[in-house]
């Protein structure tokens, strides 16, 4: 009893007590709050983004060049587009050229259709036979240039001379064919047959 009443062994008694206690005290709050920290972490950890390809950090740098890299994108579509626009633009000038070239080649047939040309193998027979026709009356001409078709009728008189087509005209006019109708109009038809043959011998000259 002597010993517990010893005043150093109480105060030493005492303070081992309240270590004790402020140990377990302090361990217990610590071990809330290493839980909570934990609990925190664990959270932070799966709600953070997942970097790719190991990209931990952004600068300004990369900030920079994905705003370049965005306007080349942008750049190269409007130029994508215009050159879109522009392909499609040439052909549409295609398609309106090969239709003028088709009709220029249609205008060309059709002219070639109705001018009257000599070929170099018959010139000479054809000379014959109108310095033959031309030797002849009129009239004479007349009977045999109406049993003529008009393209080897067109070459004879395309090779006699002026002054002998005109009488030759002259008297198709007063005559009718083997129908009963004036060779007026075949005179007619001859005449501008004459003309695109000259024409066309002009234009070759």
């Amino acid at each position: 009893m002597k010993v517990l009443r010893n005043p150093f062994l109480t105060a030493a008694v005492g303070l081992l007590l309240a270590v004790g206690i402020g140990v377990a005290t302090f361990w217990r709050a610590g071990a809330v709050v290493l839980a909570r920290v934990a609990e925190l972490r664990e959270k932070a950890a799966s709600t953070a983004p997942k970097k790719e390809k190991g990209w931990d950090f952004w600068t300004i740098e990369i900030e920079n060049l994905s705003n370049e890299l965005k306007e080349e994108r942008a750049r190269l579509r409007k130029e994508g587009e215009l050159l879109d626009q522009r392909a499609a633009r040439l052909a549409a000038e295609e398609r309106e050229l090969a239709t003028i070239r088709a009709e220029i080649e249609g205008l060309r047939k059709e002219i070639a259709d109705k001018v009257i040309q000599i070929r170099d193998d018959e010139a000479k027979n054809l000379r014959g036979l109108a310095q033959t026709y031309g030797n002849l009356t009129p009239r004479a001409a007349v009977a045999i240039i109406r049993e003529l078709d008009d393209v080897t009728a067109t070459k004879i008189l395309f090779l006699m001379k002026p002054d002998v087509v005109g009488p030759i005209f002259e008297e198709m006019s007063k005559t009718t064919g083997t129908d009963g109708t004036p060779l007026s109009r075949r005179a007619a038809i001859l005449s501008e047959k004459l003309r695109l043959m000259k024409a066309k011998k002009a234009g070759s000259t």
